[in-house]
C-alpha cells in the first residue's frame, strides 16, 4: 500500500471512530438523547468499547487467515480509540449516573460482578494504552510488551462478560460480541497450535490447503456463532422495546389514587410512578 492510501486508510478511520461521539453531541444539541438520556449514552459509549476492541484483535487473524498485512499498522490507534470509549464510559457512570458518589460507587463495584469485571476490564487497558508508544516498545523490550499486551484478550473478556451479565432478556448484542472474540480466540489458538506443530514435527504440511481448511472452519464457527445468538433471543425480542419506536400505552386497571395516565398527559414531564400489586 502506498504512502498516500496509507494517509487516506487512517484519515477515514480517525472519522469512523469520532463518529459516535460527534452523533451523541448532535443528539443532545437536538434533544434526542431519548427517555433515558444517561442509559443512552452509556450503552453508546460502551458498544463502540467492545466493537473497536473486537475490530483491533481481527486484525492479526485477517493477516493469519488471508496473509494481508497493511491493516497492522491500524492495531495501535483502534486500541487508543477503544480505551478513549472506555474512558468515557466510565466517566459518564461515575459523573453523571452517581454524581461522583464515591462511597456509592465503591458499593457498587464491590457488590455488583457485572460492575466489577467492567472496571478491571478499564484497569487492565490503562497500561497498554500507557505503553502504546514506539519509545515505550523500545524501553520494555520487543518480548515483554508483547506480554504485557496480551492483556488486551483478557480485557477483551471482561468486557463480553460485563455486556453479557448487565444486558436484559431479548438483547442479543452481547451474545454477537462474545460469538465474535470466541472465533477471534480461535484463530489465534490454532495458530499458537500450528507453530507449536510445526516445531515438534518439523515435516508437518503447512501448505495453502491447510489454510484454506482454517478459513473455512472460521467461517463455519462465525456462522454457529451468530446462530447461537440468534437462538438465544427467544420468543420476547419481537416485544423488546426499540430505540425510535413508540413506547406502548400504560395499560391495566383499575387505577388507585389517581386518574388513568397516558403518555400524551405525560410527555415532557419527569415522572415517579409505583407500581403495585395486592391480592
Amino acid at each position: 500500500m502506498s504512502k498516500r492510501a496509507r494517509i487516506a486508510v487512517k484519515v477515514a478511520l480517525w472519522a469512523a471512530c469520532l463518529f459516535p461521539v460527534a452523533l451523541l453531541v448532535y443528539e443532545f444539541q437536538t434533544d434526542r438523547l431519548g427517555v433515558n438520556p444517561i442509559d443512552h449514552v452509556t450503552r453508546t459509549l460502551g458498544d463502540w468499547t467492545l466493537r473497536l476492541l473486537l475490530v483491533s484483535l481481527s486484525l492479526t487473524p485477517l493477516r493469519l487467515l488471508f496473509g494481508i498485512s497493511w491493516q497492522m499498522s491500524l492495531r495501535r490507534l483502534l486500541g487508543l480509540f477503544a480505551f478513549f470509549y472506555a474512558s468515557l464510559h466510565f466517566s459518564v457512570w461515575i459523573g453523571l449516573d452517581h454524581f461522583f458518589d464515591w462511597e456509592q460507587l465503591v458499593a457498587d463495584v464491590w457488590k455488583r460482578p457485572y460492575i466489577t469485571v467492567g472496571v478491571l476490564g478499564l484497569v487492565l487497558l490503562v497500561p497498554l494504552a500507557a505503553t502504546s508508544t514506539t519509545g515505550m516498545v523500545k524501553r520494555l523490550g520487543g518480548r515483554n510488551w508483547r506480554r504485557l499486551h496480551r492483556l488486551v484478550y483478557v480485557a477483551a473478556m471482561l468486557g463480553v462478560l460485563h455486556y453479557l451479565w448487565l444486558a436484559k432478556k431479548g438483547v442479543n448484542d452481547p451474545f454477537l460480541y462474545a460469538g465474535a472474540l470466541v472465533v477471534l480466540l480461535g484463530i489465534r489458538l490454532w495458530d499458537w497450535a500450528r507453530r507449536v506443530g510445526k516445531q515438534r514435527w518439523p515435516g508437518l504440511s503447512t501448505s495453502g490447503g491447510f489454510r484454506m481448511t482454517a478459513r473455512r472452519t472460521v467461517i463455519l464457527l462465525a456462522l454457529l456463532s451468530l446462530g447461537f445468538a440468534g437462538g438465544t433471543v427467544g420468543p420476547a425480542a419481537g416485544q423488546a422495546l426499540r430505540r425510535g419506536q413508540p413506547a406502548p400505552e400504560l395499560t391495566g386497571g383499575p387505577w388507585i389514587n389517581s386518574p388513568p395516565l397516558t403518555l400524551g398527559s405525560l410527555k415532557g414531564r419527569v415522572v415517579l410512578v409505583e407500581f403495585w400489586t395486592y391480592g
